[in-house]
């Protein structure tokens, strides 16, 4: 069925019809599957080489790390110049990064400081990347259809979390965890064919006469917006505490279970089955943007979590993790449609770059974490508290903001600043 076909036949779909968002998101679907088989690589290669839950927090906070440095400076990038050639230039160092990792996993000279070292690269690519890409969304259709894309981007993630983990745990068993990360590099060809063969011509350019930008300027417009600032808050006690799906599968499987690779790479697809739900909610729903819901989303992924940790089972925790995939993904598509729609088009791109230092740079704090407490009190007890962090921290966002959690009518920057 044609882009355009499938786009009338159902508003899930409707953004299909832009032949630039069909080819975007059939190559990140591809490149997406890619990146959750290096995912659960990277993490069983920790685990193998020092078999150490800390050390898999210390690793997933260098990878974060970057986020806290690098979001602003990608989303004042991606007000000055075209998203397009960016991206271009950022995929292709992550492509190298996973191949050069892949190597020295085959070559049987990886170390784990080689571990260290390549995970603060790819954050690097990653935190100036997701900001570009997230932006560039709102390039590629038009406004109306704005909200259905992104939730859309979220679908085509999630589809792929489906596959990924598994197609990983089943290499890992085969052939080691070397072969995962070259299958990850050269995933990468989808999406840089995909933006090489762009129609230009479909890319709107929101800001063509903008020459420098502040990131200051970003900050100050959060500022002004009580329910921008909110968002943030509220951001970084669900991402830092409990964005860490990995972590924890990583930890309870091996630890709880006892289970192997293969056990390993299911439960990030189980996660994946509630994850994808979410998304495809999120799509028919399509919520105004409002932080007010985002928070009632983030309490009921912290119960989810929670549900999750007192599982007595292998079998019931995968039957379980559905419902935490779900909770994650609302909340996070709810979060993320807030930050963008709520934004003028014009600062959005620094929004952006902001939103994802919070929401990526807490995990160098969270993750090393939740390690830590699995380590020393076990997994279950580092899931109920990181439960626990994300409920407390949503109802003390609420009461700290209350009245003040919906965005105004007008959200340009003369707005903002005039009112």
């Amino acid at each position: 069925m044609s882009g355009e076909k499938l786009a009338k036949s159902s508003g899930t779909f409707r953004s299909f019809k832009h032949r630039n968002f069909r080819i975007f998101f059939i190559a990140s679907f591809f490149s997406n599957i890619g990146t959750w088989v290096q995912r659960i690589a990277q993490d069983w290669l920790v685990l193998e080489l020092t078999h150490n839950a800390f050390q898999l927090g210390i690793v997933t906070g260098l990878q974060s790390i970057p986020f806290i440095f690098f979001s602003s400076f990608g989303g004042k990038l991606a007000d000055r110049f075209p998203k397009r050639k960016l991206l271009i230039i950022a995929n292709s160092t992550v492509a190298l990064w996973a191949l050069i990792l892949g190597v020295l996993v085959i070559s049987g000279n990886v170390q784990i400081w080689h571990v260290y070292i390549i995970a603060l690269l790819l954050g690097v690519s990653s935190s100036i990347e997701a900001p570009i890409a997230q932006s560039f969304i709102t390039q590629i259709v038009p406004p109306e259809d704005m909200a259905n894309a992104i939730s859309l981007r979220a679908v085509n993630f999630n589809s792929a979390r489906l596959i990924g983990p598994a197609i990983s745990g089943f290499m890992i068993s085969a052939f080691g965890t070397g072969p995962s990360f070259i299958f990850n590099s050269c995933s990468f060809v989808f999406i840089l064919s995909a933006l090489f063969f762009m129609s230009t011509g479909g890319i709107r350019e929101l800001n063509p006469e903008q020459g420098k930008v502040y990131i200051r300027e970003a900050i100050d417009y959060i500022r002004a917006r009580p329910d921008l600032k909110a968002l943030m808050l509220l951001t970084f006690f669900f991402a830092t505490f409990g964005f860490n799906p990995e972590l924890f599968s990583a930890t309870m499987a091996t630890m709880a279970f006892g289970k192997d690779a293969k056990g390993f790479g299911l439960l990030g697809s189980c996660i994946a089955v509630g994850s994808l739900s979410g998304s495809l909610l999120a799509t028919k729903l399509e919520w105004k943007p409002g932080t007010r819901r985002v928070i009632a989303c983030s309490i009921g992924f912290g119960v989810a979590l929670i549900i999750g940790s007192l599982a007595p089972s292998y079998t019931l925790y995968a039957i379980a993790l559905p419902l935490f995939g779900a909770g994650m993904l609302t909340t996070g598509i709810a979060a993320n449609r807030t930050a963008q729609l709520g934004s003028d088009p014009l600062i959005r791109g620094r929004v952006m770059g902001i939103y994802f230092t919070i929401f990526m740079g807490g995990t160098p704090i969270g993750a090393p974490f939740i390690g830590w407490l699995a380590e020393i009190f076990g997994p279950r007890q580092a899931l109920i508290t990181a439960g626990l962090i994300v409920i407390v921290g949503s109802i003390f966002v609420s009461w700290r903001f209350r009245g003040r959690l919906e965005p105004p009518e007008d959200v340009s920057i003369e707005a903002t600043f005039n009112k």
